[in-house]
């Protein structure tokens, strides 16, 4: 499979799973669910960005960010299209298929639904949704790729 194809194959998967997990926290749940003693399973509705950030821009917000989404997938589709290597377009591809599933949030619900909350010692990290989390692991993978890009490849084990 060539990096363009591997890339829209993550950003597809990323997209359906992120929308199907949201499909089913607003269809079944009620109130929150204790998992374990670090991690529940909440509905949370985040207007922002990262963290909530941007959350008081008022009503132009959600338009705002969309638009970015988009214009920042759309970028990075051209880069996929012309990637050769495949862990470069893996990571595309989950922060492509990331993107547009806030996105989707954004136009259907005015904001990106978020239930995955994990807390230690009564800290919590904001919650979170599987989009936003193809979104981390894609950049660090599109860092970690960098990064070896520019080592001479070797023989050695």
């Amino acid at each position: 499979m060539t990096a363009p194809w591997c890339g829209l194959a993550a950003a597809l998967t990323v997209l359906a799973l992120d929308q199907t997990s949201k499909a089913i926290v607003l269809a079944l749940l009620i109130e929150p669910i204790t998992v374990t003693e670090f991690f529940n399973v909440v509905l949370v509705w985040n207007r922002g960005v990262s963290f909530g950030m941007l959350g008081g821009l008022g009503a132009a917000a959600p338009w705002l960010l969309i638009g970015l989404a988009l214009a920042v997938a759309g970028v990075l589709m051209v880069w996929l299209w012309r990637e050769t290597r495949l862990l470069t377009g893996l990571a595309l591809g989950m922060v492509i298929g990331g993107a547009i599933g806030n996105a989707i949030d954004r136009v259907r619900f005015g904001a990106v639904v978020d239930f995955l909350d994990f807390h230690l010692s009564g800290y919590h990290w904001p919650a979170f949704n599987v989009a936003d989390s193809a979104i981390v692991v894609g950049a660090g993978l599109l860092i970690l790729d960098g990064l070896r890009a520019g080592r001479p490849a070797t023989n050695q084990p």
